[in-house]
């Protein structure tokens, strides 16, 4: 069964427009997929199926200035004047749209890059809500972060806030083809694979090369640095189990060593999590042909492992 919904966002502007998947079997649980920076939630089809595969409904939507949401409220790249928490504030709105559905199930996150920020924001904020958490192609401390946010600051303080200057987008991110070799298509950080490379580069849904406002990236910006630390991580309920990971060629983790970061800090405020990371590989370990299978099963047995307790 599918069900297609839309709810107003914390932007007080846009029409969300989201998901629900539901397995022809007894759900054991829900997991929300929370998709990453210019793209959007069906490119995790193949992980939406296997998670309804092992009786799992799962909910999902298209953030703020991208895919569907985008498309439906003319509003690419722009994610509205409500500050960085609009998306987590939206997945948190989705959460009890889909938990009035289906009351009374236990309740995890998905989140992959970006999507893992919005998770970390969210569990700091309702982690009392989950039963657990899923983060996926995380960061530490993303370089060039703060001195980004400077620099944007003062673009929107000077009225440039709805403007999209590529320069700060190449300052921010320009670096992380790093270690590809031959660059073409400017996206080669997310996977090895060229046909993930292409179907990524030409998905009408994806918004990763249309621009994105000044303001946003701003958002963008504020967001990562609002996770930073055991500031953040004391936030996150100590009890709520935590799945952190990812590729140790993925420049988004510093090639593993933001992914540690985060663990790390999770683990110096009391919680104990779990890390996987797989050597070899770059940002979107779920979409590796060779890896995504193994890689959902770990999320599932994770997830089974939390209800199992």
């Amino acid at each position: 069964m599918l069900h297609e919904i839309s709810f107003h966002s914390f932007n007080d502007r846009d029409e969300v427009q989201g998901w629900v998947y539901v397995p022809a079997c007894k759900p054991k649980g829900i997991v929300q997929v929370i998709h990453g920076f210019g793209e959007h939630s069906r490119r995790y089809f193949h992980m939406i199926v296997k998670f309804m595969d092992a009786g799992y409904i799962v909910a999902a939507d298209d953030h703020v200035g991208h895919g569907k949401t985008a498309m439906y409220n003319n509003t690419w790249g722009d994610w509205g004047d409500a500050g960085f928490h609009t998306m987590m504030e939206d997945e948190h709105k989705l959460k009890e749209i889909v938990n009035e559905m289906y009351p009374d199930l236990p309740y995890f996150l998905f989140g992959h890059s970006m999507g893992s920020f919005i998770t970390r924001d969210f569990a700091a904020k309702y982690g009392e809500e989950l039963a657990g958490i899923t983060i996926c192609g995380t960061t530490g401390h993303f370089r060039g972060a703060t001195e980004a946010e400077t620099a944007l600051l003062a673009a929107v303080a000077e009225g440039k806030g709805k403007e999209s200057d590529p320069s700060f987008t190449t300052d921010l991110m320009g670096w992380m083809c790093e270690r590809c070799g031959n660059v073409s298509i400017g996206n080669e950080w997310i996977c090895s694979d060229p046909y993930v490379q292409k179907d990524h580069a030409e998905d009408p849904f994806d918004a990763f090369t249309k621009p994105t406002t000044n303001q946003s990236l701003l958002y963008f910006v504020q967001m990562m640095k609002a996770i930073t630390g055991t500031e953040w991580a004391s936030k996150v309920p100590s009890d709520l189990p935590i799945y952190n990971i990812g590729g140790d060629q993925d420049p988004v983790g510093e090639y593993g060593k933001g992914i540690y970061e985060v663990s790390n800090w999770l683990v110096d405020t009391g919680h104990n999590v779990k890390t996987r990371v797989y050597s070899g590989y770059r940002h979107e370990i779920h979409n590796y042909d060779d890896l995504k299978d193994e890689v959902e099963a770990g999320i599932v047995s994770f997830m089974d492992s939390v209800l199992n307790e």
